[in-house]
Formats: structure tokens, C-alpha cells, sequence
């Protein structure tokens, strides 16, 4: 995000006047296009409203903006009284589509961490920057130089890094498959976009777990499915109720995350697996088994994987990087049946004809190398640190406020707040104070519950943002 230069002699408005002629110039911001608020431009650029209003006045007075009462102010439909072109009509493009922006509370939560403000984040469901396993890549790369060919590569995925997945995947989950079965993807959500484009056709029901990291995707919608909610409960969701929406819906595909689900931490219930894959067999409807964070086990041994159990080919499972590595490396993959990963493989082809040869290759490296098992023991140490020092926090400060129940892995806390609150105006009182957490509505949850992940924040960080949230509650 640009920012005025305060080492200068140019005033501040004069610096922002001169930045949005760039941008209107350059078509960046087309005729017609709403420029923020005047506050709202002033909390981006860090600067007086005083200067905002001086900026967009001496901008008006050129004629490049237009203010309306009740409409904000929008670039000229005429710059300095020249008739345009006919420039396309980019709100009409940008409100269309099939695919459906971000929730708006998600939006404001990466606008306000995207803008380089100072926060305290326990919204960002990633690892902070000293538990990504830098040094063994540093280690690697030099004892390894690069040297594969720089084309096009097999759209399944780097053979080599496929190949270190199936010891990988039977080391750590005890799961048996094949480099034929497997799909290198560049993380979780674009296997889970592969799978609702190519596998589902729009109108078809599928269940999903309620509340649900799921919700937060758009994707879901813009596959135009109809989406059947599973409660989840302090042991995972009920197996009958599939059964249940199966009668009512013709329920064509279940979305699960079993292990230290995503927002609540829950497990499911090893009695219930068992009699869910039954179930499952019985109808013969796939599972999608989202597995990022069972290698977080705080007590070193993963839950067990519905892919692991399954002997029927019902599950489709998918899993990364992102959550026990490095988000950047834009790596995950999925496990699945021959002809599913013959029909994605060719999807994704289609939009970027294969992942970067490079961190692939970098990937096959780690998940090789020795000390990554290492890397995976600090990492478990450390978030089962961080969680205590959060778990602290909430007790002495918030009390009886707030109401938790610590899962044994994963990177989140499900919170449920003790007062009748309303998200996105305590999630603005937050973010005045410094701290910015993703309230429960975004997963599906009724209105009083959020979630903090502890994963990103520096050690140091945990307890000052949980004294932010609770001078937030208390404004609020």
C-alpha cells in the first residue's frame, strides 16, 4: 500500500493528490470508479482526515473527481472537461461473474492486515515467520543446487515430489497409495476448488460440518451447490445425520475436516469414523477428508485418517504444506482414485498448466530430508506454547467471559463470548485497539463466538492481544 513520504518537502495532500492523478491516469482507476471514504482513505495512508479532504477539494477543483451527497466521491466521467472514450463500464464486469467475492468481514480483515498496519494477528490461520523451517531450506539448497529442466512439467505433479509423498504419507498416517493416485495442487483450497468444479454440477447438495472453515469459501456457492449443514459437537459431527440429509437432499458428496477441525479444534470420535465410512460405503457417496493440521498433535502421535480406514475408495483426501511448513510454498496435494486425478489433473492444466518446477522440487527436498521430522517435533513444542500462553490469557483476563474448550493440535481456539455481541462492531473496536480475530459468522456460527488463532502472533504478542480484545469487549 502506497503511503506519503514524510522525509519530503511536498505537503501530504499534495503527495496524495498527485498519487491519485497517477492512478487515473494510468486506468488503474477508470471514469466513474468510487474512491474510499474520506476516513477510510485517511486510517490506509495514515494521515489527518483534514488531509483527505484538502487532497480530494483540490482534486475536484481539476475536475478528475465528483462529489455526490450520499454517494461519495467518484473519478470525473470527464477529465478536465474531455469527452472519454468509451471506456467499459468495469463495475458491471467486477459485479458479475459466476465466482463470488471474499464475505465482507474477510475482506476487512485482509484489507486491514494487507494495509501494513500494526496488529496483533490471531485471524491468519499460518505459522509465524520463526517456525517456518528456514534453515534446513538454507541447509538444503546449498548442499542441492537446482538443476531440473525449467519446462512445462507433468500436470499431476513433479514425480519425485509425488513419490516422497506416498513415504510421507505412509511414515506419518500409515496411508498406502501410489505417485498414480496422488495430485500436486498449490495448497488446500485449490483442491477443494478442483474438486467443486470438475466432480459437482450445479444443483447438487452436499454437507458440510456446521460451523465450518468451508463457509468462509465462496467457492461453494459460486458452484452454484446447495449446502446442507452437519452440527458439530465436542466429538465431530453424528454419522446418522448424513443419513438424514441423504433421505431428504440426495446428498451427493461430504466435506469433513476430522482432526482438530477448523474453527472449533474437535476431533472426530474413532467409533464414529468407523461408522461414518460405513454409512458412507452404504450410500456411496465420497468423502473429502481436508487434513491440515493432524501432524500438530501435541502429543506427537496424528489422529487417525479417515483415509487411512477406508477400504472402499470413498475418500478423497487433501492435505499441505501450508500448516506445518511454510504457507509460501504453495504446495498440498491430494489422494484420490486414478480417474479423479486423471480428470483434476487435466482441469488444472487447463488453468496453469502445472505448478512452479521449483517449489516442487524444494518440497521433495524437505519432505526427504532428516530433519524434517525434527522440524515437525519444534513445531508441535511451539504451537502447544503459544496455545498455553493464549489459554492464560483468556483465563485471567477474560474470566467468565468467554467459554473454551483447548483442542490437543491444531492452530485455533474456538471462543464462545459469555454477551450478546455483534461481530463485525466488536471486530472494528479490535481493530482500533490493535487486534484483529475472525468472528464466528464467517464459519457459519450464530452471532457470539470467534476465533483465535494462535499460530501467527510472536510469543510476546498473545497475552497484549487478548488484553486488546477484552478493552474491544468492554468498549463494546
Amino acid at each position: 500500500m502506497w503511503k506519503p513520504d514524510r522525509t519530503t518537502k511536498k505537503p501530504l495532500y499534495q503527495q496524495i493528490v498527485d498519487y491519485l492523478e497517477r492512478r487515473i491516469s494510468y486506468g488503474e482507476l477508470p471514469p466513474g470508479s468510487l474512491l474510499p471514504s474520506e476516513r477510510k482513505l485517511a486510517e490506509q495512508l495514515g494521515v489527518n482526515r483534514s488531509t483527505i479532504i484538502q487532497a480530494y477539494e483540490e482534486l475536484r477543483a481539476s475536475g478528475l473527481v465528483e462529489s455526490t451527497v450520499g454517494s461519495g466521491t467518484r473519478v470525473s466521467l470527464t477529465k478536465w472537461g474531455i469527452a472519454p472514450k468509451h471506456t467499459p463500464n468495469w463495475r458491471s464486469y467486477t459485479d458479475g461473474g459466476t465466482f463470488l467475492p471474499n464475505l465482507p468481514l474477510m475482506r476487512r480483515i485482509r484489507e486491514v492486515l494487507r494495509n501494513g498496519e500494526k496488529l496483533i494477528d490471531l485471524a491468519s490461520g499460518e505459522l509465524s515467520p520463526d517456525l517456518f523451517p528456514n534453515s534446513i531450506i538454507h541447509t538444503l539448497l546449498q548442499q542441492d543446487p537446482f538443476q531440473e529442466y525449467l519446462g512445462y512439467d507433468d500436470p499431476q505433479g513433479y514425480y519425485p515430489l509425488r513419490s516422497a509423498l506416498t513415504s510421507f504419507l505412509l511414515q506419518h498416517h500409515n496411508m498406502n497409495t501410489t505417485e498414480s493416485s496422488v495430485l500436486i495442487t498449490s495448497g488446500s483450497q485449490q483442491s477443494l476448488y478442483l474438486i467443486t468444479q470438475c466432480l459437482l454440477s450445479p444443483g447438487d447438495a452436499v454437507a458440510i460440518e456446521d460451523p465450518s472453515y468451508s463457509y468462509s469459501l465462496p467457492m461453494f456457492q459460486s458452484a452454484g451447490l446447495r449446502i446442507f449443514r452437519l452440527p458439530v459437537y465436542n466429538n465431530g459431527i453424528e454419522p446418522d445425520d448424513i443419513v438424514k440429509l441423504y433421505r431428504q437432499h440426495r446428498i451427493r458428496m461430504i466435506f469433513l475436516n476430522p482432526n482438530y477441525h477448523n474453527p472449533t479444534g474437535t476431533t472426530l470420535d474413532p467409533a464414529k469414523r468407523v461408522q461414518l465410512l460405513d454409512i458412507a460405503s452404504k450410500l456411496g457417496i465420497p468423502i473429502v477428508e481436508d487434513d491440515p493440521f493432524s501432524l500438530t498433535s501435541f502429543e506427537g502421535v496424528p489422529p487417525v485418517t479417515l483415509k487411512s480406514m477406508d477400504t472402499d475408495g470413498l475418500v478423497l483426501y487433501i492435505g499441505s504444506l501450508s500448516k506445518i511448513a511454510a504457507s509460501g510454498l504453495r504446495i498440498g496435494w491430494m489422494i484420490a482414485p486414478q480417474s479423479v486425478v486423471k480428470r483434476l489433473s487435466d482441469a488444472r492444466q487447463q488453468m496453469d498448466f502445472g505448478l512452479s518446477i521449483v517449489s516442487q522440487w524444494l518440497a521433495e527436498r524437505l519432505l526427504r530430508s532428516p530433519q524434517f521430522d525434527l522440524h515437525i517435533t519444534k513445531l508441535r513444542h511451539a504451537l502447544e506454547q503459544k496455545q498455553q500462553l493464549m489459554v492464560n490469557a483468556l483465563t485471567d483476563i477474560l474470566r467468565d467471559k468467554v467459554t473454551f474448550t483447548p483442542p490437543q493440535g491444531g492452530l485455533n481456539l474456538w471462543c464462545k463470548i459469555n454477551l450478546k455481541i455483534d461481530d463485525s462492531k466488536l471486530l472494528e473496536e479490535a481493530i482500533k485497539r490493535g487486534v484483529v480475530f475472525v468472528p464466528g459468522s464467517v464459519y457459519g456460527s450464530e452471532q457470539g463466538y470467534v476465533r483465535l488463532s494462535f499460530a501467527k502472533p510472536h510469543v510476546d504478542e498473545i497475552g497484549a492481544g487478548i488484553a486488546g480484545l477484552a478493552h474491544a469487549l468492554k468498549r463494546y
